[in-house]
């Protein structure tokens, strides 16, 4: 495979991520410029059959819509929690429950998001999540970092097996998520990431990581290892299993006081003051959020209407968590009596900081769409993708597919679509250097997961849900090295599992 053409298939990227990490432009105009340089590359270096161009954006933008949906419903549902001032009494209950704040957002931002997860996945456990944590005090950029440090394990899984059963479809899975889930034993570490987040802007951070470091990986181990234990289930379970359980042991090893910080750490903040409401009413959203997940999941998410245009074939999924935020956010403005008016602010705000972000999402969906369809074309080259992909045909393959899934999760914002992208590959490339092929799937699929950490999509509506603008660099600052590590591990792994 020529160097150049591996060169102009990554370096649009590579471009990205200069502009985006060191010359901290917006994620807008980073977007453009990439779109741009692929593009032009597509044109003039492949030779792309014309009609593919429109396709690609046309795709791009059916692909967008759904998430502009979750935007949407995310903010809508936050702005009604916010003016009823149900997220200050959810804060109050978590701080009576542990006073550590070490303890507080892990509860948060790794089990509570696990089981988001496994009910919902499409971005919506960072979306919940971040504002939750601003609310016990944290500041929003370092919010934004531990609820997507925390969508990380439990998405490859995700919502009900999806990126397992759906992104490998065709393919052999039989042992895949038994060997999924005994690789992401390695994602016990997230916590102990999340505890260095933490404490990383104060004076006597060590000893704060150190007090909090038991904690933090006991509350790993309570969750994968449940995880593992549950695949014969089925990969629907493990994720919603894990959370629970892993909760439940949390909660008897508070009770108990074993695994706990030896010193209380408090934020210096003011604390919230409980309303006058009751804790049924407190916690009905976030509840009737839940059913209505679950409820979706199952019985919509094999639901979806057909739309064909041209040679062009999309499907929109009924099942959206976008319409269970919306759903669980109109009852609590009727119980709280706050009439119309909060509807029709609540909606316009979500609706006018949710358009920014819909414009960056399908520049990104169409770059990919551009990617994928660069292989219909005069040239007789490979896709772009499929360049970058066979490069990594060696003996190595184990090491670099967690790296493939990651890169798939990046730029597409799914581990799911990363699956659909690289699955085939992978199984052929495995098979060509005689290696097993469920093993290098289920390490593409955690790294996936992993990769969902920096995934562009997620970081851009979790900042938008956080009312935060044209912060992506520091975000994606905070989350790559730990994203980095966790690849890495699991590619150290894979190449002594398949020795």
């Amino acid at each position: 495979m020529s160097p150049a053409l591996l060169f102009l298939s990554v370096g649009p990227f590579l471009l990205f991520i200069f502009l985006l990490l060191y010359k901290k432009i917006s994620l807008l105009y980073a977007s453009l410029v990439t779109l741009a340089t692929v593009l032009l590359s597509t044109i003039f270096i492949w030779k792309i059959i014309p009609i593919e161009i429109g396709n690609s954006f046309v795709k791009g933008f059916f692909i967008s819509f759904d998430i502009l949906i979750i935007v949407i419903g995310a903010i809508f549902f936050l702005e009604v929690l916010r003016a009823t001032k149900i997220i200050d009494n959810v804060c109050y209950y978590l701080e009576s429950f542990s006073p550590d704040y070490r303890v507080q957002v892990i509860l948060l931002a790794w089990f509570f998001e696990n089981f988001l997860e496994g009910t919902a996945g499409f971005g919506t456990p960072s979306t919940v999540v971040a504002p939750l944590l601003i609310g016990l005090g944290m500041p929003p950029i370092r919010a934004a970092v531990l609820a997507l440090l925390g969508n990380s394990v439990s998405v490859a899984f995700g919502a009900a097996g999806t990126p397992i059963r759906t992104g490998f479809s065709g393919l052999n899975i039989t042992s895949v998520p038994a060997l999924t889930a005994l690789y992401n034993h390695i994602g016990f570490i997230v916590p102990v990431f999340m505890l260095w987040v933490l404490v990383s802007d104060k004076k006597d951070r060590k000893v704060q990581f150190f007090e909090a470091l038991p904690f933090a990986l006991w509350s790993g181990i309570a969750f994968v290892v449940p995880s593992f234990w549950s695949t014969f289930l089925g990969p629907e379970f493990p994720s919603i299993v894990g959370s629970l359980i892993g909760l439940l042991l949390i909660v008897l090893t508070t009770k108990l006081n074993l695994f706990m910080p030896s010193k209380i750490r408090s934020f210096n903040h003011p604390k919230p003051v409980l309303q006058n409401i009751s804790l049924l009413k407190d916690f009905f959203p976030y509840i009737l959020l839940i059913f209505f997940l679950i409820i979706g999941k199952f019985t919509l998410s094999t639901v979806s209407i057909p739309l064909v245009i041209g040679s062009i074939k999309h499907s929109f999924n009924l099942f959206n968590p976008g319409f269970a935020f919306i759903l669980a956010g109109l009852p609590v403005v009727y119980f709280w009596g706050k009439g119309k008016y909060l509807i029709f602010k609540s909606a316009h705000i979500a609706i006018k900081r949710s358009l920014e972000p819909f414009l960056i999402i399908v520049i990104m969906s169409s770059i990919t769409q551009l990617m994928i369809n660069s292989g219909q074309n005069f040239s007789g080259l490979a896709s772009s993708l499929q360049i970058i992909a066979r490069n990594f045909e060696t003996r190595l393959l184990p090491l670099w597919a967690p790296f493939i899934g990651a890169f798939g999760s990046f730029i597409t914002g799914s581990a799911t679509v990363s699956n659909i992208m690289f699955g085939s590959f992978l199984n052929l490339a495995s098979q060509s250097v005689n290696l097993n092929a469920q093993k290098i799937l289920a390490l593409e699929v955690v790294g996936a997961a992993a990769g969902n950490m920096i995934a562009l999509s997620d970081v851009l509506t979790t900042e938008t849900v956080i009312g935060l603008k044209n912060q992506e660099h520091k975000i994606i600052k905070g989350v790559i090295i730990p994203c980095g590590v966790y690849i890495l591990a699991i590619g150290i792994i894979g190449l002594l599992v398949t020795m």
